[in-house]
């Protein structure tokens, strides 16, 4: 029984596709490997599985992860014929016949699922960099070619041009130098990297282990899998690290390389001079680059934090959520730079990565560490805190007060919470409250909160400071009734007067937000003499009226007062007479003289 794959050592292939010596029979274990040219002695039965592992670039996770699927129906064609190259076969598929036809009829074309980063820097390299100009037998998505452009500018091989004139990519000499060396851009850039700071050797080697499955054994943390690479001798091991010998030699010559795929001449050391990598040792050339960093140049998006005490959740720069197992020896490490991941993008499990500190990511990654300002909200305090972070992409390093806060985003900040939480969050006084009740009652828009709300800028950024808290009464009163118009204050007054005046003279506040409308509270002897029931507005409106008692207890609400006065009145005279013997209660009271005083200061007040 015989294994078939890629990894496998050239003798296991050569074993595997070759009879055996002895006349054995041999069962294969193959890959979508034997789906290629290559010719299986003496097999004559296939046995298919159905399924297919498709390797499939993540937009989202940055990472290209192989995705189980159902063959198609023309990988099952493919695999078949392996059973007749030298003659009658059989062919045995583990899926029901009739599902047949269900199946895709090819599989998609590589442009739609790989990472298309090697392909414009290959575009540009020719001069080609607007891939719309060129003609596709099928496209390349729109999301993946941004996603590549923005992967090759972070890794300074391109800049993105910005005449319509001239529209596309331009490389760079180091974009060129990348494009030279046989590994996607990334590995390119970090080996790059490395050469300018004597350490290609090794950036040469981790390129390759995260290029060839197998190498230096399992496990997520890939400076371990190096020094068990180191230690290897079998005949694998040692082609690997010659290759990685070859490589690092490329990343230093100025002569153009010819080792293997990816294309290009390297450009010769003056071309590189003219424009250096932006990323110089922060110590100088003598401080030996930690591998770790190594992996973050080619990555920078994947250098992940972690996110709790087990270990288990990180944050990436790039904004993404990666998973560990907690049983791992990095699951203790403040900081990863990841070069491997396999999962969907919200969960992300890390297979291959490399530790380090907090202090080596400010000591060599600070040119990709940004200071900013920000704004919080404080919703208990109704307040803004202002903060300056320090940030590396998503993840926050530190965070501290801002000394010097910007007055103009702290006034739009609270601007912005404003509309989104309406006036209510404003701390309106009960005089306040009632202007924009009255206003609302008499339809005058230019107090309605969907225009307040919409000319924010115009009456309340003026008064704004970091507290919404701290706005006083009078000046927020004083801004909104600047609003209205001559025309529209006399409106007000006239459809919506802040105040009942009785016929004793007292004032009382018109409640507008009364579910039965606008009503007001006061003593019924302050009524006294009133034979017309109280009206405003236009048409003329019904003031409900909430009748108490001399002790402000409820006694009736109305808006027919005549039929009050003619009708239940004589039932609260019975009620209340003997509760308030000293108050007035008389049989006709619409024909009586209104006051709140009692009948012998009332008789007193006529001598």
């Amino acid at each position: 029984m015989l294994p078939l794959h890629g990894q496998c050592e050239p003798a296991a292939q050569r074993t595997a596709i070759l009879r055996d010596a002895a006349g054995r029979r041999r069962i294969v274990l193959a890959t979508a490997i034997a789906e290629t040219s290559l010719t299986l002695d003496g097999v004559s039965v296939v046995v298919d599985a159905g399924l297919s592992r498709r390797a499939e670039f993540d937009k989202a996770a940055g990472v290209t992860r192989l995705v189980t699927h159902r063959a198609s129906q023309a990988a099952a064609t493919q695999r078949a014929g392996r059973a007749a190259r030298q003659g009658p076969g059989v062919a045995y598929r583990l899926w029901e016949e009739a599902a047949h036809a269900g199946r895709s009829q090819f599989d998609p074309p590589e442009m739609l699922t790989s990472d298309l980063s090697p392909l414009l820097l290959s575009l540009a390299q020719w001069g080609a960099g607007d891939p719309a100009a060129m003609a596709w037998i099928d496209p390349p998505p729109l999301a993946a070619l941004a996603a590549a452009r923005v992967k090759l500018a972070a890794l300074d091989a391109v800049v993105l041009r910005q005449a319509q004139d001239e529209p596309g990519l331009r490389i760079t000499a180091h974009g060129r130098a990348m494009a030279a060396l046989p590994m996607d851009p990334p590995l390119a850039h970090m080996l790059l990297y490395a050469a300018q700071h004597s350490t290609a050797e090794i950036a040469a080697k981790l390129a390759l282990l995260l290029q060839e499955r197998g190498l230096g054994g399992r496990g997520e943390d890939l400076a371990q899998r190096l020094d068990r690479w180191n230690a290897d001798r079998s005949a694998r091991a040692e082609a690997s690290r010659k290759l990685a010998e070859r490589w690092a030699r490329a990343a230093q010559s100025p002569l153009p390389f010819r080792g293997g795929a990816g294309g290009g001449a390297c450009p010769a050391r003056a071309e590189q001079i003219d424009k250096p990598h932006p990323n110089p040792s922060p110590e100088g050339e003598g401080l030996k680059v930690p591998l770790a960093i190594l992996l973050a140049e080619a990555f920078p998006d994947n250098l992940a934090k972690r996110r709790d005490a087990s270990g288990e959740n990180w944050l990436a720069a790039g904004g993404r959520g990666y998973v560990l197992d907690t049983a791992s020896p990095l699951a203790r490490a403040e900081w990863l730079a990841v070069g491997d991941a396999q999962g969907q993008a919200k969960g992300a499990r890390i297979t291959g990565a490399i530790a380090l500190t907090e202090a080596e990511v400010l000591r060599w990654l600070s040119h990709r560490i940004e200071k900013c300002s920000s704004l919080r909200w404080i919703a208990d305090e109704r307040r803004v805190e202002a903060l300056v972070e320090q940030r590396l992409g998503a993840v926050m390093i530190a965070r501290g007060p801002d000394p010097a806060p910007d007055v103009t985003a702290i006034k739009a900040f609270l601007l912005e919470r404003v509309r989104e939480a309406g006036l209510a969050l404003l701390p309106l006084s009960h005089g306040n409250q009632a202007l924009l009740k009255r206003a609302r009652f008499a339809g005058i828009e230019s107090l309605s909160e969907a225009v307040l709300l919409a000319c924010l800028d115009d009456w309340l950024a003026p008064l704004l400071t970091r507290r919404l808290d701290a706005l006083g009464a009078q000046a927020l009163h004083q801004a909104l009734f600047n609003r209205l118009t001559y025309d529209e204050r006399k409106c007000l007054e006239c459809l919506a007067p802040p105040h009942f005046t009785s016929p004793a003279g007292t004032q009382h506040a018109i409640d507008y937000e009364d579910e039965g409308g606008p009503s007001v509270e006061l003593r019924v002897q302050a009524l006294f003499g009133l034979d017309i029931h109280p009206a405003f507005g236009q048409p003329p409106q019904l003031l409900l009226l909430k009748l108490t008692s001399p002790g402000g207890k409820p006694i009736q609400m109305t808006r027919d007062l005549p039929g009050f006065w003619r009708g239940s009145w004589r039932d609260v005279v019975r009620d209340m007479k003997g509760r308030y013997p000293k108050h007035r209660w008389p049989d006709e009271p619409w024909t009586e003289d209104p006051s709140l005083k009692t009948k012998n200061a009332f008789e007193a007040s006529r001598k």
